[in-house]
């Protein structure tokens, strides 16, 4: 199944995507988004419905909106390590992005008043669906919801002001996800997933998601080391190599730019790119 956010005329809720449009069962349990991650059993009995609402009709939020948790994790990626000329690295790199620097699919990413140093991030995402602590690898798939697009935008010029990524990674709007999260069983063999950045319909990022130096089950597997797992948490798992900053001249997004990601069965997660002034 694929699970979308939204917004439409009477408020946010969220539902299933058919090819016309979506099922709103958000309106019919009544229910927040968690608990029916953490119970995929809820949605399927709906999912021979007739939708409700078109897609045209509706304004695609990020899969969850207001996750309690999004952990992005950096130098993940043999390629971005590579063109980065860092070490690489022995435990995973974690760092937060709060709800308020995303947006869904179709919304402008924002190139902040402060830089023009705005770098894309194709990755994917993972959204967790049954709580767990000290989660085994070989059993963190049983822990996942869905899987989705993710563009970890970054300023790049205030990321690097300290060693801490936090700064460059959470301006408003600044980065996206969505357009929808996609169920394992639709997905299949997570590892078998081929990822795709394009700005302006040039390909800038091309990648298996089988080049992460940590795979979806070890950073679960390490995340819940820290932190009980919840439902609704979302662990992005980094970017590949071909960001902007790695290349010379550096290829920095503006304003009038259109920015993809796309993954095999997940679909294309796209963002027009505004400068602050002009934001509604």
């Amino acid at each position: 199944m694929k699970i979308a956010s939204f917004r439409d005329r009477i408020g946010m809720s969220y539902g299933i995507v058919k090819d016309d449009g979506i099922i709103d069962v958000g309106a019919r349990l009544g229910l927040p988004l968690e608990a029916v991650l953490e119970n995929a059993s809820l949605l399927a009995r709906y999912a021979n419905c007739a939708a409700d609402l078109m897609l045209g009709d509706v304004t695609l939020l990020p899969p969850v909106p207001n996750s309690g948790r999004i952990i992005c994790v950096g130098l993940n990626y043999r390629t971005h390590i590579e063109e980065t000329g860092n070490a690489v690295p022995l435990h995973p790199i974690l760092f937060p992005r709060y709800p308020s620097s995303l947006v869904g699919q179709g919304a402008a990413m924002i190139r902040p008043r402060v830089s023009e140093r705005f770098d894309y991030e194709g990755e994917l995402a993972v959204i967790i669906g049954k709580p767990g602590r000290h989660v085994a690898a070989e059993r963190a798939m049983d822990h996942v919801a869905g899987y989705a697009c993710f563009n970890d935008g970054s300023i790049r010029d205030f990321q690097r002001h300290t060693s801490q990524f936090l700064p460059g990674k959470n301006f408003d709007r600044s980065g996206s996800f969505g357009p929808w999260l996609v169920t394992p069983d639709e997905v299949g063999e997570v590892n078998a997933l081929h990822l795709t950045t394009r700005l302006n319909g040039s390909v800038v990022q091309q990648s298996g998601i089988d080049d992460l130096l940590f795979g979806v089950e070890a950073l679960i597997a390490y995340v819940s080391q820290i932190w009980e797992i919840r439902p609704g948490d979302v662990i992005a798992t980094g970017t590949t190599g071909g960001v902007g900053a790695a290349r010379n001249p550096p290829l920095w997004m503006k304003p009038g730019d259109l920015i993809e990601v796309e993954i095999d069965r997940l679909g294309i997660l796209s963002n027009p790119i505004v400068d602050e002034e002009t934001a509604v």
